[in-house]
């Protein structure tokens, strides 16, 4: 099992994640979570993962007994910090964490209704009435929701990864005749275009510096990478998901080289504190 996704023995890793940036509307030049859309598409998802379970073709008799006993799927979702960005809400603040943790809410309440609809149609999961749900309210599902690392996913959606801040801003790519482009976020790009601010020399900057120390204040405060969020505020962020995930929440912190053994120590002892199943940590 990886880490976010914690199993038992022969039981299958079955994750979908969903892209946050696609459920965001424009109200009176605002940008808000649209609730409605991403209700539908945590139903259909759960009912798409649910379908793997059954039309997959597995290695070894044992996987598909336990998988098919137990039918853990595990929704997550990707384009978190992205979606932030529009939203105009730093990832390292407190209505950043309290925005996360209201999300993940909204989406494991309405996963898990999804699952019970489903055990009305096709029957709760085989070990149901061995688990520890209510024997009242059958569901299909053993467990519902996963925070994946989502890489590959995220870099075809063309999104931020998981629930992680953005990693860079601007960075220059290689390719081949050493030819060197700078890879520009595209959230970014149109705000500092917004403010009339935006150049190519500019980009060099932030490429060269790793941070935005050289645009206005109130896009700087929005624009967090990675390495501008405290380890402290990336476990809070963990926390907040985890607290309404079924299985647990991929993570990493990230710390400069400068870190000591009691910076990783206290990190550690957070996430413990605050309930994470575990968590990754970056030197």
């Amino acid at each position: 099992p990886c880490g976010e996704q914690p199993l038992l023995p022969y039981e299958a890793c079955n994750l979908g994640s969903i892209n946050l940036l696609n459920h965001l509307k424009k109200e009176n030049g605002a940008y808000t979570v649209d609730r409605d859309k991403l209700a539908a598409t945590v139903r259909k998802a759960v009912h798409f993962l649910d379908n793997v379970i059954e039309v997959n073709q597995y290695p070894l008799p044992e996987i598909d007994h336990m998988t098919r006993s137990t039918r853990k799927i595990g929704l997550g979702v990707m384009g978190f910090a992205d979606m932030l960005l529009y939203l105009g809400v730093p990832y390292n603040s407190q209505e950043g964490v309290e925005l996360g943790r209201r999300l993940m809410a909204f989406i494991n309440t309405e996963g898990h209704h999804a699952s019970e609809l489903l055990a009305e149609k096709r029957g709760a999961f085989p070990l149901f009435s061995e688990s520890t749900f209510p024997q009242d309210r059958p569901i299909r599902n053993a467990t519902v929701t996963t925070i994946a690392p989502t890489g590959t996913l995220s870099i075809i959606a063309g999104v931020s990864s998981g629930v992680e801040p953005v990693f860079a801003y601007a960075y220059i790519r290689n390719v081949m005749d050493g030819t060197h482009l700078i890879e520009t976020n595209q959230i970014l790009k149109e705000r500092l275009e917004q403010a009339g601010i935006y150049s190519e020399e500019l980009m060099h900057e932030i490429v060269e510096k790793g941070s935005l120390a050289h645009v206005p204040e109130d896009i700087k405060r929005v624009f967090v990478c990675a390495h501008d969020v405290s380890p402290i505020w990336h476990v809070r962020m963990q926390a907040a998901f985890q607290d309404h995930t079924d299985n647990a929440v991929s993570k990493t912190v990230n710390f400069p080289k400068s870190a000591t053994k009691e910076d990783v120590a206290e990190v550690y002892h957070l996430a413990y504190t605050l309930g994470c199943k575990g968590t990754t940590i970056y030197r």
